[in-house]
């Protein structure tokens, strides 16, 4: 039995969140997809399961669950929903987060101009995160400027990945998680500081339709 924490991925059945169950379960995590029908998690679950197997044969840990129950079953949650869906997601398993780490992946686009910066007014789609959820649950906020189709492919990820949280503790955990799906992660400061990374977002989503690419972030100066 896996002694590493099992992670729920609510809302996990878009792309972003389908690409971190993958890399998750393909790390050894035990993971949990979440979706409001237990159907749609199924699905999910059987495409990973069968992208993995081009991989690994190892025993994979992968339920599907629908999302109060995963994230109540789970040590550590990561929601991965568009930002009009975020409160009402974070609402409604809150009681099952008190204590844990939640990682908020959230950023802010506002269609139909996405690659246009649109910051909500409590600062950042973190900030909201915070409020929802109260001083009980340990937010963190990570996984803005990465490529879902780069979770995807299977191959090396060139390119890195910022954290952001008030609790240090639970930063540097999530720190950890980037860097066995073979990302490097950094610690970028506090939940406010999150704004910079979704803001971001909105510029890569332009350069990538200018370049017809994926295009991440890459820090310079840092180790390798």
């Amino acid at each position: 039995m896996s002694t590493k924490p099992t992670i729920a991925v609510v809302g996990g059945t878009g792309a972003l969140g389908t690409g971190l169950a993958l890399r998750w379960a393909l790390a050894g995590h035990p993971v949990i997809v979440g979706s409001r029908t237990l159907e749609n998690a199924q699905k999910s679950c059987e495409a990973i399961l069968a992208k993995l197997r081009q991989k690994t044969q190892s025993p994979l840990d992968l339920k599907p669950m629908v999302n109060d129950q995963a994230a109540k079953a789970a040590d550590i949650v990561a929601v991965t929903v568009p930002f009009a869906q975020q409160a009402e997601l974070l609402r409604s398993i809150q009681s099952h987060v008190i204590g844990k780490i939640l990682i908020d992946t959230t950023v802010p686009l506002m269609l139909p101009k996405v690659g246009t910066v649109q910051l909500p007014p409590e600062g950042s789609a973190a900030q909201i995160a915070r409020e929802v959820l109260g001083e009980s649950v340990r937010v963190v906020s990570a996984f803005h400027n990465v490529a879902a189709d780069s979770l995807a492919s299977l191959d090396d990820m060139d390119c890195d990945v910022l954290v952001f949280s008030d609790d240090k503790q639970a930063r540097d955990e999530v720190v950890g998680l980037v860097e066995v799906m073979g990302a490097r992660g950094f610690a970028g400061g506090g939940l406010s500081n999150s704004a910079a990374a979704e803001a971001l977002t909105s510029v890569l989503i332009t350069v990538n339709r200018q370049y017809k690419c994926h295009a991440g972030i890459r820090l310079t100066g840092i180790g390798d």
